[in-house]
């Protein structure tokens, strides 16, 4: 990693293997991450990303094109392997060459020869040691260490205990998330060997973030003990805003509702959350790192601030250190 004096002030492996400023992610968040905040993201230097979501081909088609006209920038698309639309997305962003496709919630590894193949930079999501291993052999560009600590679908593994080790068993570049808010955050995971950041839960609040406005009044006025995971019973655990919604969730979690019935109590909560804003029925997915985020801000100052700050820790990372 190299600091320079410049507009852009820290670069790693990961700016040149993309073509981007600064070796930063903006979440694939579902009913949120669209186009227009990725091209804003990427029109600020990072790596803005679309999430192809539980939606068809024509969707992510749509937000692809909408990215491209807002921006000149590289950005990416996110898959969510439990798609029941997985196979005709994974085909749309071949077809579209995007410059980079992160995956979540599975293994991607039928679909890395396709991509590959369209010169489509492939980066998973992994929260273990063991996937980690088996995409490197399969041929991935880079990997994404998500702690539990994030938003949305979580593992049981802490970034700070999972970054380092899935450092140890790649060679590939590691960009970790879950549970990084600032420069401090940022700073220290690349002190775990990480050469680049996602983040989610933040870029919620950006000007640019077309959620509903309850959505954001909800993480803006989030404190550090605001998450709670639900859906263990079921083996898909995400971690919200405690609200309402999930309370009553987690409480039927834990009752002799059928899996069924739990399923069912799960479906359209995050729709109802982004895109109508229910404050009562809405699932609010975030990080534990909402109770750091506290103003709205252009993505391109979000940024550049982050980076400020990274820059300033790691000028002074030994100030405590006799």
């Amino acid at each position: 990693m190299s600091v320079r004096k410049d507009n852009v002030m820290i670069k790693t492996p990961v700016c040149d293997l993309l073509g981007i400023d600064y070796p930063i992610f903006q979440g694939g968040m579902a009913w949120i991450a669209d186009g227009r905040l990725a091209a804003a993201v990427s029109n600020g230097g990072g790596l803005g990303i679309i999430s192809a979501m539980n939606a068809g081909a024509d969707y992510l088609r749509q937000e692809i094109r909408a990215a491209r006209e807002a921006t000149d920038k590289p950005f990416g698309v996110n898959i969510m392997l439990m798609s029941p639309h997985v196979e005709e997305v994974s085909r749309v962003a071949a077809e579209e060459r995007v410059a980079v496709v992160t995956t979540g919630a599975g293994n991607p590894a039928k679909y890395i020869p396709m991509w590959k193949a369209a010169g489509i930079k492939v980066i998973p999501v992994v929260a273990s040691v063991a996937l980690a291993k088996l995409l490197t052999r399969a041929g991935a560009d880079a990997l994404i260490a998500e702690g539990g600590e994030s938003g949305g679908h979580v593992g049981e593994t802490t970034t700070l205990v999972l970054v380092p080790q899935v450092c140890n068993a790649t060679s590939l570049p590691v960009i970790a998330a879950g549970g990084i808010g600032d420069g401090r955050g940022a700073a220290a995971c690349f002190m775990l060997g990480a050469q680049g950041v996602q983040l989610g839960t933040r870029f919620l609040v950006a000007d640019e973030c077309s959620v509903h406005e309850n959505y954001k009044e909800k993480i803006l006025s989030a404190n550090d003990i605001a998450t709670i995971t639900t859906g263990k019973r079921l083996g898909h655990p995400v971690r919200s805003l405690k609200t309402p919604y999930a309370r009553a969730y987690f409480k039927a979690e834990y009752s002799s509702i059928s899996d069924e019935e739990l399923e069912a109590l799960g479906a359209g909560a995050l729709r109802r959350a982004a895109v109508e804003g229910d404050l009562n029925n809405g699932c609010f997915l975030a990080g534990q790192i909402a109770g750091m985020v506290n103003r709205r801000q252009p993505a391109a100052e979000i940024i550049r601030e982050i980076f400020a700050e990274t820059e300033e820790v790691l000028s002074g990372a030994n100030k405590w250190v006799k």
